[in-house]
């Protein structure tokens, strides 16, 4: 797999083991990154900014173009992800433009920047969902405020395609086995596809028409008859109108929710650190600890850890076993250790509160106000699924968590403070019995008693602040003052006290994809289907599961259009091989286009095409459409394994070719493109420009509309970039071993 950056000479790769290597057009190496995981897809952000990845397990991986650090992964299949899209809204495509005002996101006018993830040592990036030592891409990555409009598609094996706007906010899934399908050939039935696997997916760039290569059955659940002799490759159209009409409200929501969301992932990171550093202290006291009980024993007493300690902070006289442990076991040097551990875990948790903790769910409540009054506006933002009863759940969540975090910092305040005292005093009392072993110690005041008992029975404060399932307990007062300030302040939760951070946060979680849940359905019941089309028949199984067949959908701009301005002036062409056993062709290459509409259900009557019969001699390896309606092709001279072979690059003109109609067929036979009869083309022809490459080629050939360069791989593991728009003896620049 091999993808141009859109934006800059950069080209992406991905080897057989599934390394991605960046190269500069000079060939020279940028980075080189192992993710691990088995790599099935990969595309460009519209901007060239980042780099998304398709993996067999079903995830996405985003990573940072400067460096290959990863920003982001989402699970967005079960399946294995084998196409990826992303497009950009255009605003040159829309009628309105003038009169379009973006949407500007207030919240830097009222907050410094958002923090960045705290540095988590130990942590691996799963834990997260974002990489921890990559904070600085992350808040230039997540601010889409400034972003034009744009949806990340992913198709997966089991049929299914996923809509995610900036690539991180999920809009919307469709299933095509599951869709009604309305086709001409069986008289505007509601047929269905049946184990259909997805090849490749194209969304238009007015975002109002998705294009679908697919394989599977094409199936008439009320007449089972028609199933034969339609397992094959489709070509499906999908009115995604909804993303134009709504665009305006999608990207107000969708960037306040993607900002909540890398927030939320800040205050997981947060609590995750607050709690490691804290248990690790804490392991560190009862380790030191845990070895009084032992001392009591072989002296023969049969008191506990607590009682010999209360009769220490009493001031009575020190029992033989507990002198031993604080002389020897424990030691000045042991209690200065542990003091340190407490006081370098304190002076990280306070440092991750105030820093990255407390800003973030600040912000949150903010975003969420924001959300909450979009709600309100029911006729604009109730239509995308933004629900104000959810919205006024989460919102209640997210200030129960501010609350939270400020009853843990003052809790963790005092449990440090006293903690400090302590180890003061028992530092003096070290210290005396070193010296003169039969003297009293000093007394202890109260509070030292009560935090230092605590701590022996394991009744650790700010532990059961951050356990998931913990219960707090507090006073009946306490409890009738805070329910009387929870009413006065409109909110229904009046038991928020009893829960600890982290369960508070959880809820927060779970609230947040109850509310984001909405839009995603509401998005995904408003994708339909305008049509398909059977490209050609597949006989084998083996071909039907197979998405290795060369493929291209692109989208231009109609040449006759009486609007130049208009946004539905767009048609889209798809370029595929058909392969030998199918249509009883051989050797052949179809392109069809569309020329409806793109606000108008699809028509048989819109749809036309021709067919491209390749020198009997040559295999086309791979195809791609280009700018301005072309046709760029790469054939291979079907030689001998002992031989050189050569090898042609072919740009054709669409314009120089005539176009046919595809007339409604009978049921038995709904291959329209049968019909057609295919152009016998030569390496001489008139049609367009033709290269001699002098290797056998190999997938993929990857084309750059934007910087007008083709890259193809020779069988020799060499990659060849031409110029396309120069003559052949100025095109060719030749590159080093690929690896």
């Amino acid at each position: 797999m091999a993808e141009w950056n859109p934006e800059k000479d950069l080209l992406a790769m991905v080897t057989d083991d599934s390394k991605v290597l960046l190269h500069r057009f000079n060939w020279q190496r940028l980075w080189t990154i192992s993710p691990g995981k088995c790599i099935t897809s990969i595309c460009w952000s519209p901007d060239g900014k980042i780099i998304a990845l398709g993996t067999e397990e079903g995830l996405v991986l985003l990573h940072d173009v400067e460096n290959g650090k990863m920003l982001r992964t989402i699970k967005s299949h079960d399946v294995a992800i084998v196409c990826l899209n992303w497009e950009e809204d255009d605003p040159l495509s829309r009628a309105d433009k003038d009169e379009f005002l973006s949407y500007e996101d207030r919240t830097t006018r009222f907050f410094p920047p958002a923090p960045v993830m705290p540095r988590i040592g130990g942590l691996s990036s799963g834990d997260t969902g974002i990489v921890d030592e990559n904070e600085e891409a992350i808040p230039e990555f997540c601010s889409a405020s400034c972003q034009r409009f744009n949806i990340l598609c992913t198709g997966g094996k089991d049929g299914c395609v996923c809509f995610s706007i900036f690539g991180i906010f999920p809009v919307g899934r469709i299933n095509i086995n599951k869709i009604p399908i309305n086709v001409e050939a069986f008289g505007k039935k509601n047929c269905q596809l049946q184990g259909a696997s997805i090849s490749k997916v194209s969304l238009s760039k007015n975002l109002q028409k998705l294009v679908v290569l697919c394989y599977g059955k094409l199936i008439d659940p009320d007449n089972l008859s028609h199933n034969c002799e339609t397992a094959g490759l489709h070509c499906l159209y999908l009115d995604t109108s909804i993303f134009f009409n709504r665009k305006n409200e999608l990207h107000q929501v969708s960037q306040q929710a993607s900002s909540i969301q890398d927030l939320i992932e800040v205050v997981r990171a947060s609590i995750s650190l607050i709690s490691k550093q804290w248990s690790n202290a804490m392991n560190l006291f009862h380790e030191k600890f845990s070895a009084l009980p032992d001392l009591i024993a072989a002296h023969g007493a049969e008191s506990s850890s607590e009682d010999e300690f209360l009769s220490l902070l009493f001031g009575t006289r020190t029992s033989p076993a507990l002198h031993q442990f604080l002389a020897s076991s424990l030691g000045e040097a042991g209690l200065k250790r542990i003091a340190k551990a407490v006081d370098s875990a304190g002076r990280e948790i306070r440092g991750v509160v105030s820093e990255h903790l407390q800003p973030a769910v600040e912000i949150i409540s903010f975003r969420l106000a924001e959300l909450r009054g979009l709600a309100r506006w029911r006729s604009r933002f109730q239509i995308i699924g933004l629900d104000e009863k959810l919205i006024d759940g989460v919102t209640e969540s997210i200030g129960m968590l501010v609350v939270q975090v400020e009853r843990f910092s003052r809790v963790a305040a005092t449990v440090l403070y006293l903690f400090q005292n302590f180890f003061t005093w028992v530092l003096k009392c070290v210290k005396i019995l070193l010296n003169e072993p039969t003297d009293q110690v000093p007394a202890a005041n109260s509070e030292l008693v009560v935090i230092f008992l605590k701590f022996l029975l394991d009744k650790d404060p700010i532990k059961q602040l951050l356990e998931a399932n913990e219960r707090i307990d507090y006073d009946m007062d306490t409890a009738r003052h805070v329910e009387q300030l929870v009413v006065f302040g409109g909110f229904t939760d009046t038991q928020f006290l009893e829960r600890s951070l982290v369960k508070q946060f959880n809820e927060l979680q779970d609230s947040l994809k109850e509310a984001f849940l909405m839009p995603f359905t509401t998005i995904s019941s408003k994708i339909h289907c305008q049509g398909l089309l059977p490209l050609y028949p597949v006989t084998s199984s083996d071909t039907l599961s197979s998405t290795c067949i060369p493929t291209s959908i692109s989208f231009y701009k109609v040449e006759d259009s009486q609007h130049e301005d208009s946004s539905y002036n767009l048609t889209d062409y798809v370029c595929f091989k058909i392969p030998d056993e199918s249509l009883n062709k051989r050797n052949c290459i179809g392109v069809i286009k569309n020329s409806s509409n793109c606000c108008t259900a699809l028509s048989m009557a819109s749809l036309s095409g021709f067919l491209l019969h390749m020198p009997d001699e040559y295999e086309c390896v791979d195809l791609s459409l280009y700018k301005g309606n072309q046709i760029v092709l790469l054939l291979s001279e079907r030689s001998p394994s002992d031989s050189p072979g050569r090898s042609w690059m072919m740009m054709l003109q669409t314009q120089n070719f005539s176009f046919t109609p595809l007339s409604r067929t009978f049921p038995t036979n709904i291959y329209s493109l049968q019909k057609l009869v295919a152009v016998d083309l030569q390496l001489d022809t008139g049609y367009g420009k033709v290269r001699s490459i002098p290797h056998n080629v190999s997938t993929p050939l990857a084309v750059s509309a934007s910087r007008g360069v083709a890259c193809v791989f020779s069988s020799r593991r060499h990659a060849l970039v031409y110029i396309l728009d120069e003559d052949e003896d100025e095109d060719e620049d030749e590159a080093s071993d690929m690896e």
